[in-house]
């Protein structure tokens, strides 16, 4: 199994210390890449005065990152697309790519806050989902195009690249049917650069929750990012993107092949340490999305929320959360494992209000506790 870290840096009351903020984040990054972790993942937010997600820039957090680090993968959970110029998008991941050695996982969003879309484009205003998914798909189209091509065009609802009537003449750049329309000395192609280290392109991810986006995302390829659902329920969406995986590539897609699940995680000594220490933080998350996306995601098939029902702790822990001792962690990872077939896990351990020193303590404990448990099951199955 391969690990990451699911890094959505929080902040409440710590604007104004900014600075210290991405040192804590370095400090982890450098961490988890000298102790064996595959991956980090950045996310994207933005106009966050309250302090509950502060990294409006997923893309230069992976750069910070690939300057102090060798080995561990950098991607975003996710860039949300449909907020950027897709050219723009398409030169920066590259550089990226180029700057960390070919690290590069490319995680894609389609948006989920109304405040967010009415500054940055209000055609992503999640309230119009036909016109939000269009939007994602069209963009998504012009970056798998910049990235994999030498030269491209596009022609679409929202974008035109290059644009019509476009004329170019330069005694530096030669005339070429490449990229001109040679009787009109116009422009029909553009190329971006730098190009990806990867090739054709850095893997492609995409966060995904209801069933219409797992099945677009399996149909076009896309890797899938799941977060809240219990075992139960994750095991159905599991299943659908297998199938739509293996119809769309036309062979057995394996479950769980594909996919990440990022889970809350925070281990000490004892269960009740756990829940002193991180229970108000982690709560803290769940009181956020919540507020938007209810109780509902987190209820297995079939069950029905009880009338009045809060978001506590004990309603929450046993559904999804990887809180406890070492040796309960191990085991829920294991049920992951058996159910799923669970092959990339990624922790978000930076709860909102817990301090550093607590998130590395348990970081560690995980580090040297749990994940052991399943580097050398991966070992020794390679050895049989």
């Amino acid at each position: 199994m391969k690990f990451g870290i699911f890094a959505n840096l929080t902040g409440r009351g710590r604007l104004n210390e900014f600075n210290k903020v991405l040192e804590e984040a370095r400090e982890q990054a450098v961490y988890c890449d000298e102790n064996g972790y595959d991956s980090i993942w950045y996310t994207e937010h933005h106009f966050g005065h309250e302090g509950n997600e502060l990294i409006p820039n997923p893309i230069l957090m992976g750069a910070d990152t690939a300057a102090r680090t060798k080995n561990i993968r950098i991607g975003q959970a996710a860039n949300v697309i449909t907020f950027w110029h897709p050219l723009r998008l398409a030169e920066d991941l590259a550089m990226l790519d180029q700057l960390s050695g070919g690290r590069l996982d490319i995680g894609l969003a389609r948006g989920l806050y109304g405040r967010e879309a009415a500054n940055l484009n209000i055609n992503a205003d999640p309230s119009n989902q036909e016109l939000n998914r269009k939007l994602f798909e069209e963009t998504f189209d012009v970056l798998k195009k910049a990235l994999s091509s030498k030269f491209f065009s596009h022609k679409g609802d929202f974008y035109e690249f290059p644009p019509s009537g476009l004329k170019w003449s330069h005694p530096m750049s030669p005339p070429s049917e490449k990229f001109m329309d040679m009787d009109k000395e116009e422009i029909n192609k553009i190329s971006v650069i730098p190009s990806p280290v990867q090739t054709p392109h850095p893997p492609f991810w995409q966060t995904i929750d209801s069933p219409r986006s797992i099945q677009s995302a399996a149909k076009i390829g896309n890797r899938g990012i799941f977060w809240m659902p219990t075992v139960k329920e994750l095991k159905n969406r599991f299943q659908l993107y297998k199938d739509t995986a293996s119809e769309a590539q036309e062979q057995d897609v394996s479950l769980g092949e594909g996919i990440a699940l990022v889970r809350d995680v925070y281990v000490a000594d004892s269960m009740e340490q756990a829940r002193k220490e991180a229970g108000e933080a982690v709560l803290n998350n769940y009181r956020w999305v919540c507020h938007w996306r209810g109780l509902g995601n987190l209820l297995d098939p079939g069950e029905e929320l009880k009338p009045g029902q809060e978001l506590t702790y004990d309603f929450l822990h046993p559904r999804n959360l990887l809180f406890g001792t070492p040796e309960y962690v191990v085991e829920k990872i294991q049920e992951l494992k058996e159910e799923l077939n669970l092959q990339h896990l990624l922790l978000w351990v930076d709860h909102n209000g817990l301090d550093h020193e607590k998130k590395m303590r348990s970081l560690k404990l995980f580090t040297e506790e749990v994940m052991p448990k399943f580097k050398q099951e991966a070992i020794s199955s390679t050895n049989i």
